[in-house]
């Protein structure tokens, strides 16, 4: 398969399910069963794009950032935000200083997807009737930092699906719920995606790979661009939708996974090949421009 379309399928997963609480880490997982893997720059780097795209999509909440900052509701929404940022990156940074690492194999990834989605459907199931509120408590923001530490220890449980499952649990209702995990997850993304940049750089190595950066924008683009149709359909969606069909959604996906593994797919976490393979294939494809390049720099 040429390379171009493997960076353009990817980018276009990464875009579809960022924000989409069906976790993006298990769907790349899935497709790597059966693409080239890429480097953790490579992924990081389209999943800012997907990250950033969506910032035009909430144009009220940037102006009073922006023009409305001195305003108290303002600064109190602004400081909830950096709650939930500050213990998500404290308990990240540590869990890293610890050496743990994410794991990148299908099994936790499959739990994690189960057990998220049955979260959907009981707490679906249990909010029928009930008053939900609008407004984001202290106690809303710091349970959207505990979500996303765990989103980040568990592959697969989704940042924003573990964002949006504590807030209706704790009475928010589906918009602002949705808007906040977003508005949260935005700069922790971009600094997480910064920190892994910063490392990858910083640790290279003359044996490193080189990154074939035009591969890297494409698919960049095609995250953005995506993940801004995706975002902003289902900023509409849940003003009249319950989270139900992605609760079924991910239960699936678990079931999906499970007969990967029964067939072989996925049952150890991938690993790196070899330069001399990568100089093979490339060599075998009988590429020497930039798509051969990137086909012999491939993890």
């Amino acid at each position: 398969m040429p390379i171009w379309i493997v960076a353009l399928v990817l980018g276009i997963i990464e875009g579809i399910t960022e924000f989409l609480p069906v976790s993006s880490t298990g769907h790349l997982l899935i497709a790597e069963c059966w693409l080239p893997r890429q480097t953790d720059l490579f992924n990081v780097v389209i999943q800012c794009g997907a990250v950033l795209a969506v910032l035009p999509l909430f144009p009220e909440r940037l102006r009073q950032f922006a023009f409305e900052w001195r305003r108290k509701p303002t600064q109190d929404y602004a400081l909830k935000i950096l709650l939930a940022f500050v213990l998500t990156g404290i308990g990240g940074l540590a869990w890293d200083r610890m050496g743990h690492h994410l794991p990148k194999a299908l099994p936790p990834v499959a739990w994690a997807l189960l057990i998220g989605g049955i979260g959907f459907v009981v707490v679906e199931q249990w909010l029928r009737g009930r008053a939900l509120k609008n407004e984001v408590t202290w106690t809303i923001a710091g349970a959207v930092g505990i979500a996303q530490l765990i989103a980040a220890i568990f592959p697969g449980t989704s940042r924003s699906g573990a964002s949006i499952l504590f807030c209706l649990m704790l009475g928010l209702n589906r918009p602002a719920a949705t808007e906040f995990s977003f508005l949260v997850g935005i700069p922790t993304m971009l600094a997480a995606g910064g920190l892994e940049i910063f490392k990858a750089l910083r640790h290279h190595t003359p044996d490193t790979p080189a990154e074939q950066w035009s591969m890297v924008v494409l698919s960049f683009i095609a995250a953005a661009v995506v993940s801004f149709i995706a975002v902003r359909w289902l900023l509409g969606y849940v003003r009249t939708h319950t989270f139900v069909a992605f609760g079924w959604y991910r239960i699936a996906l678990a079931g999906l996974i499970g007969a990967l593994l029964l067939l072989g797919y996925g049952t150890r976490e991938p690993k790196p090949s070899p330069a001399p393979a990568r100089q093979e294939l490339a060599a075998r494809l009988g590429e020497r421009g930039p798509l051969g390049q990137l086909a012999g720099s491939q993890p």
